[in-house]
């Protein structure tokens, strides 16, 4: 059995890793989340743990006995998150963290796109790059990932890119991405200590198309 700790449980993406984990034999799913209430359509078999990634307490009651800790979180303060995250793993011995951060936050956006991408979210990126930094340098058996702009569409088509490669393409959809992780989760010695991009093959533009 693997004890998979989800933070951020109510978020788009996460809500779809949930889904695609939920009915997996072996996986034992903890949902956690600030308010339980506005969490929809939980699978019966999930536990459901309300906490706040910035309450140690909180954390790392959750982070015990897991054995993998998947991150979807965000915010101006998402490098203090991902440092109490990186500490509260460390304490409860849990190696394998799977965080996702955003595309461009090293700058890696080539041409027109990058261009566009830095003007329009690129002072947002800075606690995302600082929290990845921190990520990089623990001794965690990290996964992060950096998604395109996201999209509802309802396919699962993409493609990766690694963390000193030039970024490909302008967007992804959100259960492209969730079947990225799920499957990371479901064959964790994979992507370890990787940082990746993904994106929608063929998909390269100035700019997201809904923009």
């Amino acid at each position: 059995m693997t004890n998979v700790l989800v933070l951020g449980a109510n978020g788009q993406i996460a809500r779809w890793v949930t889904a695609m984990l939920a009915q997996k034999q072996g996986v034992d799913l903890s949902l956690f989340v600030r308010d339980p209430k506005k969490l929809k359509d939980a699978p019966q078999n999930a536990r459901i743990v309300r906490g706040d990634v910035l309450n140690n307490e909180d954390l790392s009651a959750a982070v015990a006995g897991q054995g993998i800790v998947y991150a979807n979180l965000t915010g101006d303060d998402l490098d203090t998150q991902a440092d109490r995250i990186i500490a509260a793993m460390q304490d409860a011995g849990v190696k394998r963290l799977i965080f996702v951060v955003s595309l461009g936050i090293y700058d890696e956006v080539p041409g027109k796109f990058g261009a566009w991408n830095d003007q329009t979210i690129g002072d947002a990126l800075k606690p995302f790059r600082r929290a990845a930094d921190a990520i990089e340098a623990s001794s965690l058996d990290y996964t992060l990932v950096r998604p395109a702009w996201l999209t509802d569409e309802d396919e699962i088509d993409y493609e990766l890119t690694q963390r000193d490669d030039p970024f490909k393409g302008t967007v992804v959809s959100r259960k492209s991405v969730a079947s990225l992780i799920a499957d990371t989760v479901l064959s964790p010695g994979q992507h370890i200590r990787a940082n990746v991009g993904v994106n929608k093959p063929n998909s390269d533009a100035d700019k997201p198309y809904f923009m």
